[in-house]
């Protein structure tokens, strides 16, 4: 009898502790590990830094994209743009140019 009134005694002491312990414990590791926790954060923010290098690139393509179509509009030709252009396409040269033909790069050696 006095055995068992000594363990609940010490059980009501000792249980909310480890309770305490527990909860604490959960709440530590989801805070860590969990769907939003900090490794989560942590390759999100990755991910970002990512993207908006992507997103940088981009931009800067479209910007030098849209600078060439300025200088091919009408209005505002510009003639070295012009003839770059028309000779890449139409394979277009000069009679004193001298035109040199490479195999491609995966037959050579």
């Amino acid at each position: 009898m006095q055995l068992a009134s000594e363990v609940r005694r010490r059980l009501k002491i000792i249980l909310p502790q480890v309770l305490a312990v527990g909860v604490i414990g959960y709440f530590a590791y989801h805070a860590v590990q969990g769907e939003r926790g900090f490794l989560a954060y942590l390759h999100l923010s990755q991910e970002l830094a990512e993207a908006e290098a992507v997103a940088a690139a981009v931009a800067s393509e479209r910007a030098e994209l849209s600078s060439k179509v300025d200088r091919l509009r009408s209005g505002s030709i510009d003639p070295d743009l012009l003839e770059e252009r028309a000779r890449a396409l139409l394979n277009y040269g000069y009679p004193e140019e001298a035109v040199v033909l490479l195999e491609p790069y995966s037959s050579i050696n």
